[in-house]
This record gives structure tokens, sequence and C-alpha cells, in this order.
């Protein structure tokens, strides 16, 4: 019986299972991440590898005139080193460790997830998945509040293949925004990209004056209709507010529409 239960638990019947719970649904980037990973033995003993957390998303890449999704590992963390989930036993297993800065805000139909694996030799691996929210950092609200001082309006968002982003992830999240009554005429579109620095924000701007829809201005950021600067925000700057920034950022769509 104890050779034939060994035999279902490789695939998966009667095998160890788990459950990742994390203190709250609502993160930001840079924020940290606290819960406990809830692991019940099956009807034999188990020797685990290693327990890991994974901090997925999905970013869009264009081929041959057609949109992908593609799944993403941001990070990956292990929470446990190799143990022996003994048989029908319960076991927690706590756990910390900070989103990272480049997670996409989960904008739109935006996913961001984790992917929680035990690791078990010649075996099904049990897995758990958890959608998480990632609302704004305190700082890209501040970005955020001073479009809407300027009038703006959210369009929408996405996250996009980029071969040439300098993050460390092969994407870019792109914010659209439609223009308020002092840009009308001047421009079609605004777009913003928010990326972490050492101390503060670096925002991408980029004024579009005839309305491409969602496109990717890595793609075409030669394109004649297009005029793209960086805006280096500072913790001393953002702390200062919203109106600190929106005339920041007034004057740079200025100079480029």
């Amino acid at each position: 019986m104890s050779f034939f239960n060994k035999m279902l638990a490789r695939v998966g019947v009667g095998a160890a299972k788990i459950d990742t719970v994390v203190e709250q649904r609502e993160y930001y980037p840079n924020s940290e991440i606290r819960g406990v990973v809830y692991i019940q033995g099956g009807n034999v003993d188990q020797e685990v590898g290693n327990i890991y957390i994974e901090v997925m998303t999905q970013y869009i890449r264009e081929e041959d005139d057609k949109k992908h999704h593609v799944n993403y590992t941001i990070a990956k963390h292990r929470v446990s080193e190799r143990t022996v989930v003994k048989s029908n036993q319960k076991t927690e297993v706590p756990f910390s460790f900070i989103l990272p800065p480049q997670t996409p805000l989960t904008l739109g139909n935006q996913k961001v997830w984790l992917h929680t694996g035990l690791d078990i030799e010649m075996s099904m691996d049990p897995t758990d998945q958890d959608y998480i929210v990632v609302r704004p950092h305190p700082y890209m609200d501040i970005v955020l509040e001073a479009t809407e001082l300027l009038g703006f309006r959210f369009k929408a968002s996405s996250v996009e293949y980029a071969s040439r982003a300098p993050f460390g992830v092969p994407y870019v999240q792109e914010i659209e925004f439609y223009p308020g009554p002092d840009f009308k005429g001047q421009i079609t579109e605004l777009e913003l990209m928010m990326a972490f620095r050492s101390d503060g924000l670096q925002v991408l701007v980029e004024v579009d004056r005839r309305g491409r829809g969602l496109g990717g201005f890595f793609a075409s950021a030669f394109d004649m209709d297009e005029r793209q600067a960086w805006l280096d925000l500072s913790a001393a700057e953002l702390n200062r507010g919203a109106h600190h920034v929106a005339d920041r950022l007034e004057y740079l769509i200025d100079q480029n529409s």
C-alpha cells in the first residue's frame, strides 16, 4: 500500500498541497509583501527541495502582425530550504520580500500574481497562484495627480515588450491620457512611463500629435509626429507636491509639442 501511495503521489494523487495567504491584497512597487505558505502533507512523506514564490506578470509582444500575451517572472524568492513534509502534517512557512520596483501597476486588465511552488523530485510539483492588486507608489501618485491638475484624463494602459528597456525587464508600461482643454489642438495624446531611480522617479514623457492608439513608444521612437523627453524628479521635488510637478510637466510638454 505504501508503494502504491508513493506512485500516486508522484502523479499528484494524495500528494502534499499548498496554499499561500498574503496579509493584504493591495501593494505598490517597492513595498513589502508578507504572508504564510500553508502546506498540507499528503498520504506519504515527501522530500521537498525548495519552496519558492515567483512574482509574475504578462506583457504584450507583437510578432508577425499578431499580439501575444507572454507570462514573465519578475522575481523568484526561495522561502524555505530542503525539508521533509510528513504525511498528513500541517506546516506553516512565513515569508516576506519586497515587491520589485519594475512590477507593473494593475491598471485596466493588467495582471500581477504570486506563483508558489514546491520542488519535489520525481513528482508533480504542487503549485498555488494568487493575484494581487498593484497600486501606484506614493511618488507615482504625485505624478498622476499632476497630470489631472493639467486637465489630462486617463485613457488606457498597456505593458508591452521593449528590447531596449533599460530597467532589467523586457517590457515597459505605458500610461496614456487624453489632452485637457489647454492642450487640445496642440496634441492628441500624452503618454507617461515611470521608473524608480535611487532618489525619486524618472518619467519618460511622450507627446503624440496625431494619436495612434496602443502601439509602444519604443517601436516608433523615431516617428516625426512624436516627441519624447525624460523628466527627472528627485524625492525633494516630489515631496513639494503635485502642483510643483505639474509646473515641470507643463513646461516639458510645451517644449515638446
